[in-house]
């Protein structure tokens, strides 16, 4: 549809087409399903000045993007803050913990230690969503049916037609003033799946400078990683 830009088609139970720039750079394409492949192609061509702009905007911001090894003294981030890696010889209740300001990794995991900062932030992150989705979903009169964190390639979070809530496991790297944005973003998709004017409002009234937020992810984003 466009020159050299590779896009993802997916159609689901919405009245909108939209375009966005995953974390990887790839771009998506969610649309109606009752859409046919002329209609997308039309759309997407008109908003091709506008699909060009933000990929060039992708690139620029994952210059930000950290290499990390596990090696001491790398630091790794948790909830926004960054702790130091300390590689420890004696053995731990767990091959991962977050002690003294430090991350204790058991030496025994270090061939795995990608896995089990994954499997870290998993079972630290879920309760801390948790918690947030059902201190925000009271003040929006919705309830999520299910929570899940998980590998989601390349979104923050998202909303199926069921009310299942899924989040990246990257989430729990987010600063909690991020992480909330992010939580409430999808629990307004339980009432609007779109990102009409209408939506906004929502995100607004309880998440009253998002923009901001907006524009911290897309600067820092591709750093949240391990």
């Amino acid at each position: 549809m466009l020159e050299n830009v590779d896009l993802t088609i997916k159609k689901s139970n919405r009245k909108t087409l939209s375009i966005y720039i995953e974390r990887d750079g790839s771009v998506s394409v969610l649309a109606p399903e009752t859409a046919t492949d002329s209609e997308i192609a039309d759309v997407v061509k008109k908003k091709e000045y506008q699909v060009f702009k933000m990929l060039a905007e992708w690139e620029s911001t994952n210059v930000s993007k950290v290499e990390r090894e596990y090696v001491n003294g790398q630091s790794f981030l948790y909830l926004g803050k960054n702790y130091r890696l300390e590689i420890v010889k004696e053995k731990q209740s767990a091959p991962l913990i977050l002690k003294n300001g430090y991350f204790l990794l058991d030496k025994t995991f270090k061939d795995k230690a990608p896995q089990v900062f994954i499997d870290f932030y998993k079972e630290k992150g879920l309760p801390k969503i948790q918690e947030r989705v059902e201190r925000y979903q009271n003040r929006l009169a919705v309830k999520a049916s299910n929570i899940k964190i998980m590998e989601l390639k390349n979104r923050w979070a998202s909303c199926s037609s069921k009310g299942n809530l899924n989040f990246h496991w990257k989430c729990i790297l987010l600063p909690l003033d991020v992480l909330s944005y992010v939580i409430v973003h999808e629990l307004v998709h339980l009432k609007i799946d779109n990102h009409t004017k209408a939506f906004w409002n929502e995100v607004d009234k309880l998440i009253p400078d998002y923009t901001k937020h907006v524009e911290w992810l897309k600067n820092n984003g591709a750093a949240m990683d391990i």
